[in-house]
């Protein structure tokens, strides 16, 4: 393959027997993007398509496995799938879910076990109406290893498990508290910064409350000035409407006052004839009047004009009025909709309070929760712990007892050395003696009057005999293993005995040969007896 591989095989072996499902372990690289489409299939060496596969399974990960880490997993071919024994080579192939070959594996055959090394026979027992039969299965060697194989790295497999279960247990609950306290210190420093921005909107509505409050008051000031000044160019209007009346009057007055004097005129008319110089007076009087007229006109015209303007202050202050109160209406609307606002946002603090509580609740039960799970968590740990730590104390008094086997084993080889020494000097001892005999030079200790007759009898055994390794070794043997580690505590008390019955049965076999020697063995054996004696019995 041109790029780095994203799947490994491992273990892959050199032969498989097709009589025994077949194991496939493989490795997934971080890089690899698992699929539930993704298969491995087994292939003849050398094959040109993936359609060529002798059999295939699909490729499972392990619970809880994430994309972009590293894992082992493992299948299984089963054995009536397999190919049959033959010298052709095959090879694991991993194709992921876009047809693509992944990895490959070192090639591999099927082949048959050897006939007699490689079968072994299991007894298995088989209930029946006339009893229990045993029956006799020979099977493959590497079948039964295999299996037993299996077992131990199944029963491996599930402690280590449950060992990695219970710690990432612990780690989970560990890392979810730890979360959890930090999901609820962010969201209780959230609720703080919401609980302060709503107090800052609350304070900013309460002071544009006041404002507008302030407006409203210096609008109802303003709308009482204007109103006071409305009400002031009323009379002032209502003053100037009466002088309009009153000069109104006072033209009619003046009208009337112009028909007499047109009638007067008329009549002066008639009269000029009389006097032309009461004409010339009345003419002028006539001319002044006009001229008082013309002024009462233009007086007239002047009231006219400032009734018009009057008139258009009026309006003018009509529609300021209008605009008032359009504004004040406003100003009433934003005073409601503020105060809307404000009974909102304290519904919303309310509420906001309300969720708070029940969340600081839940979160005490989760908290309790979680500690309840840490604890049986930690108790479980502790349980597993204690049971480590008594298998392994169990395994150092093993081994201490075997050190202590060992160590009574080696004093054991090497007491029966000594004692093997010991007897070998005894023998060259009774060779010395037996040599001395022979030569005449051991004088005779026993008179002719000896009281026992049949130790002379018994003259013929040999002190060889006597004193041989065989005879010593009968009185002398060494206990075995189980009975010096149970007569551990009695050894001092049986040394003493079984010395003093060694030399009572040497002496009395002694009697028993008649030699006339024999008091001379005694006195040469009785130093060795007491030697063995001051030695410990190992």
């Amino acid at each position: 393959m041109d790029k780095q591989s994203t799947v490994v095989f491992r273990n892959v072996g050199q032969w498989y027997f097709p009589q025994t499902r077949v194991e496939c372990h493989y490795s997934l690289t971080s890089d690899h993007q698992w699929s539930s489409s993704d298969w491995i299939g087994i292939f003849e060496m050398g094959c040109s398509s993936l359609k060529q596969f002798y059999t295939y399974t699909w490729a499972l990960v392990p619970e809880g496995y994430t994309e972009g880490t590293s894992v082992s997993c493992w299948v299984l071919f089963p054995a009536h799938y397999l190919p049959r024994p033959s010298a052709v080579e095959y090879q694991f192939i991993y194709v992921d879910k876009m047809g693509k070959v992944c990895a490959r594996s070192r090639p591999f055959t099927f082949c048959t076990p050897k006939p007699l090394e490689e079968l072994e026979t299991l007894k298995e027992e088989r209930e029946e109406d006339d009893g229990e039969e045993e029956l006799l299965l020979v099977i493959p060697r590497s079948q039964l290893l295999q299996s037993r194989l299996e077992e131990c790295s199944k029963k491996q497999a599930d402690i280590q498990q449950a060992l990695d279960m219970a710690k990432k247990e612990a780690e989970n609950e560990k890392e979810n508290s730890k979360k959890a306290r930090e999901n609820w210190e962010r969201e209780r420093e959230a609720m703080k910064e919401e609980i302060s921005e709503l107090r800052d909107n609350l304070r900013h509505n309460c002071d544009m409350l006041k404002k507008i409050d302030g407006k409203h008051k210096n609008v109802k000031y303003s709308q009482e000035n204007l109103t006071s000044e409305l009400s002031k160019l009323m009379a002032e209007n209502a003053e100037s409407q009466q002088r309009i009346k009153d000069l109104e009057e006072e033209i009619k007055g003046l009208n009337d006052r112009e028909k007499e004097e047109n009638g007067e005129l008329e009549r002066l008319k008639e009269r000029v004839k009389k006097t032309s110089s009461q004409m010339k007076h009345d003419e002028e009087k006539r001319k002044c009047l006009q001229v008082e007229n013309e002024a009462a006109l233009a007086e007239v015209r002047g009231l006219q004009e400032r009734l018009v303007a009057s008139e258009q202050v009026a309006e003018s202050l009509r529609r300021e009025l209008r605009e008032l109160g359009t504004r004040q209406g406003h100003t009433h609307t934003e005073l409601h909709q503020a105060r809307l606002q404000v009974a909102q946002l304290t519904l919303l603090l309310s509420e906001e309070n309300l969720v708070l509580r029940e969340e600081r609740a839940n979160w005490v039960l989760e908290r309790e929760a979680y500690k309840h799970a840490a604890e049986t968590d930690t108790k479980k740990l502790q349980e597993l712990s204690c049971e480590v730590q008594r298998k392994e104390e169990w395994l150092q008094e093993e081994r201490v007892e075997r050190e202590k086997l060992e160590v009574e084993l080696g004093q054991e080889r090497d007491s029966n050395r000594e004692l093997v020494n010991y007897i070998l000097q005894l023998e060259q001892r009774l060779r010395m003696v037996t040599e001395t005999k022979s030569n005449g030079i051991i004088p005779t200790c026993i008179s002719p009057g000896s009281p026992s007759e049949d130790d002379e009898d018994a003259s013929s055994a040999s002190p060889r005999s006597i004193c041989s390794p065989l005879f010593l070794s009968t009185h002398l043997e060494q206990p075995k293993r189980a009975e010096l580690l149970a007569a551990e505590t009695h050894v001092h008390s049986k040394k003493d005995t079984s010395a003093s019955d060694t030399q009572d049965l040497t002496r009395k076999h002694c009697v028993e040969c008649g030699e006339g020697k024999q008091l001379v063995l005694l006195e040469l054996i009785d130093p060795i007896l007491s030697d063995l004696a001051d030695s410990p019995m190992w």
